[in-house]
């Protein structure tokens, strides 16, 4: 068991040497960084940031897109001694703020141009940030010290060996107490939470992870998932720097089918919105040819999907297996490094996210909240002693989450805790079971559901607009919209037929009685989503909660 994560990346580096650690597309061109290459970056950066007077436990953070840079600078902050405070690239400069200033960042990374006018906008309020380190070239106009990413590694190589042996002087300081990240969950409401993450919680969670997972250093993963969110950080990142897998980098997820075939990946993780877009897309064909294509879009090596991050709904998993490509659901949150349950290939049920790591507690409160305990439990709440005493109980972490243990071990997720619907009449409704039905819908792409003390429940509802467009040139209808929403009577009657059909197999207080359907997509620009695409219910609802209302007033 190694005690930090730069000392485990670099026990892979020394064994691997010329392999190739990163995969990644560039003007066009896909290029090999060896992990040779990736640790004398990731060396010179940490050196360079030591030249800066970095000292071991300082905050360092991180605005930036998915790149190979964005590896080698999360590495080099972390072989400094040093904590990053990841921050998701869509944030806005007054939400950037808040993190970097509560965190007591004292320098910052940042892409490109854009990200780098973000912190300009704000600095008055960063009293204590330092420096800014640009992976693009920017011009900028303040009082900190700016220089390029490849300046800052540059000038690390040419401090010699003893600024090297410096940097192995703080990797072998670490232990697995120290902090090594902070990442502030998105909140439906107030300042986010700052979940402090140790160099045991992430080495204990890849390694479990990896032991219960079909895969070796002949894999080649290919990666999306935004690496400030702990689900890519430690699955795509740490794992395979672990097991010594090709990680390949997807240019963004409007271009994931694309890359997928320029690729060809043996393993892909992903969440439950691309898998469900996926499948909507194949569900109409006959089953051989269904099959066919998915394998076409997979590509001819893959050898397995991995889900997490939100609920998988049971269809498209089941449907994924049936057209010969196994899916395998997991479940874990920030708080628990993220990995609590994983389904394998040996140990799957769809419907479930699997049984517990190796190493890792769970147990059912009285209230059916999931408690959980091991190496993965967070540290706590960054600066907040009354949410950490709160979520963290006799060494048990409190998830949130609401679910049930089957007989065989398998953890079933039923919705969130502070989710539930009660009804004006006392019923408990699972948002969740709700919502999975409805996108069970051919016509129905996402749902969310609205009724916490009301007398019935209602929904917003965002159509398939391929399906829902063939449908309307057969009836000869175009959409009319008012605001946000569409407003033929014919298109609602259309779905309310296909409401009052999937409600048919619930009981009539949990029915879904009324609707408005949205004429977009939930977007994570306009923070409906989070950055693994789960859809911010109790923001959504809020966001429209004068036209909800408007189905109980009448």
């Amino acid at each position: 068991m190694f005690s930090n994560i730069p000392q485990m990346h670099r026990a892979t580096c020394q064994k691997l040497g010329p392999r190739p650690s990163l995969r990644f597309k560039k003007y066009g061109k896909y290029y090999d960084l060896s992990w040779t290459d990736k640790l004398n970056r990731v060396n010179g950066l940490a050196a360079g940031l030591i030249g800066l007077g970095i000292q071991k436990g300082d905050r360092v953070a991180m605005l930036a897109e998915n790149s190979a840079e964005w590896i080698v600078s999360d590495l080099g902050i972390l072989s400094a001694g040093a904590a990053d405070v990841t921050l998701h690239a869509p944030l806005s400069p007054k939400q950037a703020a808040y993190q970097i200033g509560h965190s007591e960042a004292r320098g910052i990374i940042v892409s490109n141009q854009a990200q780098a006018d973000k912190i300009i906008a704000v600095l008055d309020e960063l009293p204590l940030l330092e420096f800014m380190i640009c992976i693009d070239p920017v011009k900028v106009d303040c009082r900190l010290n700016v220089m390029t990413l490849d300046g800052l590694i540059q000038r690390g190589k040419l401090a010699g060996p003893e600024a090297i042996a410096e940097v192995d002087k703080r990797v072998e300081s670490l232990t697995s107490d120290d902090p090594i990240t902070i990442i502030y969950t998105s909140g439906t409401t107030g300042n986010p939470k700052g979940v402090v993450l140790t160099h045991g919680n992430l080495t204990s969670n890849c390694q479990m992870t990896y032991d219960i997972s079909s895969v070796s250093h002949e894999d080649i993963l290919l990666s999306w998932l935004p690496y400030s969110h702990i689900y890519a950080r430690t699955v795509d990142l740490y794992m395979t720097a672990y097991g010594g897998i090709t990680l390949a980098l997807a240019e963004s997820v409007d271009t994931l089918v694309q890359n997928l075939a320029e690729i060809q990946p043996t393993w892909l993780t992903s969440v439950p919105r691309f898998y469900e877009k996926i499948w909507s897309s194949v569900e109409a064909l006959p089953d051989e040819i269904r099959a066919k294509t998915l394998r076409k879009i997979f590509g001819p090596r893959l050898r397995y999907l991995s889900s997490g991050g939100a609920p998988l709904p049971v269809y498209v998993c089941k449907g994924f297996w049936d057209s010969g490509i196994p899916m395998l659901e997991g479940y874990g949150l920030t708080e628990s490094s993220p990995v609590i349950c994983f389904n394998t290939l040996e140990e799957h049920r769809p419907g479930t996210v699997g049984k517990t790591l190796p190493g890792v507690e769970v147990k059912i409160a009285e209230d059916g909240e999931i408690l959980t305990k091991g190496p993965h439990v967070m540290k706590e709440y960054w600066k907040n002693e009354e949410a950490t005493a709160e979520t963290l109980k006799d060494g048990w972490l409190y998830t949130g989450d609401v679910g049930e243990i089957d007989e065989d071990g398998y953890l079933v997720i039923t919705d969130r805790k502070k989710e539930l619907i009660i009804t004006s009449a006392g019923k408990n409704i699972s948002p969740s079971e709700l919502e999975n039905a409805m996108l069970a819908n051919p016509y129905i792409d996402q749902a969310v559901t609205y009724g916490d003390k009301r007398k019935f429940v209602s929904a917003i509802l965002v159509p398939e607009f391929e399906v829902l467009g063939k449908k309307l040139k057969e009836l000869g209808i175009e959409i009319k919209t008012e605001g946000e929403f569409i407003a033929n009577k014919e298109i609602h009657d259309f779905y309310m037929q296909q409401v009052q059909e999937i409600m048919e197999s619930f009981s009539n207080p949990e029915r879904v009685k009324n609707f408005l359907i949205l004429n977009r997509a939930f977007q994570l620009d306009l923070e409906e989503l989070t950055p693994t695409l789960k859809v911010r219910r109790k923001f959504i609802t809020g966001k429209y909660s004068k036209e909800l209302d408007a189905f109980y007033e009448s």
